[in-house]
């Protein structure tokens, strides 16, 4: 009886140092498993902080690709004697489809273009559609000025350096792209034909080109808010006359006021096609 006591209490005692063992490597694989998913972490927050930064690098690498596309667009680009940007090519290849194709016809350079597209918007935003293309709104561009020459009988009243009542629209619209660019300055031309005048308050033509000149000025500055030293009022008398002075018609075109300012060109166009 002794002998079996004895040998069930090896089979404990051998059973229980079994179970300490494995005990043990489990407390040592536990413990591995947690120093693992220990580094594990570690690992995953450095790809993280990594990715970040990779994530990062791209942002800033696409952000610069989109400033120079953008720049790109903005920067100025001549041909034919004209100055335009990507982003000003591409609001006017959108007002020249409104255009008649007669009129497109005539345009054979990137400057005949812009002066169409020009045109268009402007007298569209005077509502000038029922006046002579040619003899009442001229505009031209050479390079960055812009010429715009308005007959006499939308800015003054018969043989008079009055402003009229009908010159409000297109003063208005002159007077918001001149306000549109700090940088600009406008110079006022008057020109008359070549018949004479003498009059109490006009001694000649040279005295009514000026005062017709100075006139829109004036009007520009009080009635518009243009800054006055923006301004220049200058008269050319009979002396530059864009046809002869031998018939009542030639005679219309020459009696002109001509505007010529200095813009941003794509604020210009801005202003104007947002009339379409």
């Amino acid at each position: 009886m002794k002998k079996i006591s004895l040998a069930l209490a090896a089979v404990v005692l051998l059973g229980s140092c079994v179970s300490k063992k494995k005990y043990v490597e489990l407390q040592q694989a536990h413990g591995e498993t947690k120093s693992q998913l220990t580094k594990t972490a570690v690992e995953k927050e450095e790809l993280e902080a990594k990715f970040a930064k990779i994530e990062a690098r791209v942002a800033d690498y696409n952000s610069k690709i989109t400033a120079l596309t953008e720049d790109n667009d903005a920067k100025l680009i001549s041909a034919d004697g004209a100055v335009i940007s990507n982003n000003v090519k591409a609001k006017m290849r959108e007002t020249l489809k409104n255009v008649s194709p007669e009129q497109l016809m005539g345009a054979k350079t990137l400057k005949d273009s812009m002066n169409l597209a020009l045109s268009h918007n402007l007298k569209k935003s005077i509502g000038t559609n029922s006046l002579n293309e040619d003899d009442d709104i001229a505009i031209d561009i050479d390079d960055t000025v812009v010429m715009i020459s308005i007959s006499d009988k939308l800015l003054f009243n018969t043989a008079s350096y009055n402003v009229s009542n009908k010159a409000d629209a297109i003063l208005q619209k002159l007077a918001d792209v001149i306000n549109s660019e700090p940088s600009i300055e406008v110079m006022v031309e008057g020109h008359t034909d070549a018949r004479s005048i003498s009059t109490p308050k006009v001694t000649d033509n040279w005295d009514l080109s000026v005062l017709r000149a100075t006139s829109i000025v004036r009007k520009l500055q009080t009635k518009y808010n243009v800054a006055p030293e923006k301004l220049i009022a200058s008269g050319r008398s009979s002396y530059k006359p864009l046809a002869s002075n031998d018939s009542k018609e030639d005679r219309a075109k020459n009696r002109r006021t001509r505007i010529v300012i200095l813009p941003n060109i794509d604020k210009f166009f801005a202003l104007m096609a947002s009339n379409e």
